[in-house]
């Protein structure tokens, strides 16, 4: 069982830099303008050079037609589209079919009924990646600090590939990992000192936290 690591909402040198440093597998880009985490296009290609073939690159985009993927995709060259709005399953079919790329599809979650998507989404995405669900009055899906409740996922057998995001930190990372048994996590505000902006020293703690927990559910999980 390989566990990925991703660091979202990278917007500067210096802290992609240490996230490239820190071994973070996925290093993701936001494409949202209501987002304090959202990217140019002239900062995404400077930045998309910088990671060269250090890990991969995951273009985040919410509920985007094509004109506005495309030119991301310009930008960026990314490894992975990650879908984080209310995409129905026939758009990101089509999404995945057109721009010959995989697709992470979003999966708000706030109550066990919200897993029903589960279905509906494994046979068209490439992988999920399970968030809580943003409040009514959120002027965005994700990236809020906000988590739920880990133990609906308790059990959770999937053939497609899933990620943990969500209200992530160095501090629970670990119990996150123990009890999901997910295939990945991401974290964007769990190593800011403010909304996009990245701190650096907890980057690197969520990275020393997150490692050594893969590594433990790899062992259980193999029997050794």
């Amino acid at each position: 069982m390989s566990i990925e690591v991703k660091i979202c909402g990278l917007s500067t040198p210096k802290a992609l830099d240490v996230a490239l440093d820190s071994g973070a597998d996925l290093v993701g880009f936001v494409f949202f303008p209501p987002s304090p985490r959202h990217l140019s296009f002239d900062a995404a290609r400077a930045l998309a050079d910088q990671v060269g073939d250090r890990a991969r690159r995951v273009a985040l985009s919410v509920d985007a037609d094509d004109t506005w993927l495309a030119a991301c995709i310009e930008a960026l060259h990314p490894n992975l589209l990650q879908l984080h709005g209310k995409e129905p399953p026939a758009r990101v079919a089509a999404i995945r079919q057109k721009f010959g790329l995989p697709v992470m599809k979003a999966i708000a979650v706030e109550e066990k009924a919200d897993l029903a998507a589960i279905e509906t989404y494994a046979g068209v995405a490439d992988r999920l990646i399970f968030d809580a669900r943003a409040p009514r009055a959120a002027t965005r899906p994700g990236g809020l600090g906000k988590s739920f409740d880990w133990r609906l996922l308790e059990n959770l057998h999937l053939e497609t590939p899933f990620m943990l995001s969500g209200g992530l930190n160095a501090d629970n990372v670990a119990e996150a990992l123990r009890i999901t048994r997910a295939s990945g996590v991401d974290v964007s505000s769990g190593v800011e000192r403010a909304p996009g902006e990245k701190d650096l020293e907890k980057i690197r703690a969520f990275m020393r936290a997150a490692r050594p927990a893969a590594v433990g559910i790899r062992k259980v999980a193999s029997g050794g």
